[in-house]
């Protein structure tokens, strides 16, 4: 069991490392110029995104775009009043099962999310494994309308 754990914690890296353009879902168009997933819907669940138990899917770890997916995601949103974001990868964590993954599992990779005259950060949660439909988690705008 260790030894699946650290190979999981090596491979993250390394597709971090090699990223080629992916779309999260064929629903989400990417704007190239702002390297950005067009986000067009904003979710009903108000846990989207906010807990490890509805994580956003962005998908694309099996074409090495994962990450890079998690940052197109990222770079689709504004704060409520359509601040610009900053956001920070805090870490993976929660481990779970996917077909995606190695060995039949992942990790969820968790960012802190601010923006101006924000007293504390948001944090979100992504799974990279499996793709999903995409949404601007509540609370949060769309950088770039359609």
């Amino acid at each position: 069991m260790h030894i699946k754990f650290l190979l999981l914690l090596i491979t993250i890296p390394l597709l971090h490392a090699c990223s080629s353009p992916k779309k999260a879902s064929q629903k989400t168009k990417l704007d190239e110029k702002h390297n950005a997933f067009m986000l067009t819907e904003v979710s009903t669940d108000s846990t989207y995104g906010y807990t490890e138990t509805n994580p956003i899917k962005v998908g694309g770890v099996k074409s090495s775009s994962g990450p890079m997916n998690e940052r197109r995601f990222l770079n689709g949103l504004n704060g409520p009043d359509g601040e610009e974001l900053s956001y920070e990868r805090t870490g993976s964590c929660c481990p779970f099962k996917t077909k995606n993954g190695i060995m039949g599992g992942g990790l969820l990779d968790r960012y802190a999310i601010t923006w101006e005259g924000q007293t504390e950060p948001v944090y979100i949660y992504i799974n990279m494994y499996d793709a999903g439909d995409l949404y601007v988690p509540v609370g949060l705008t769309a950088k770039i309308a359609k």
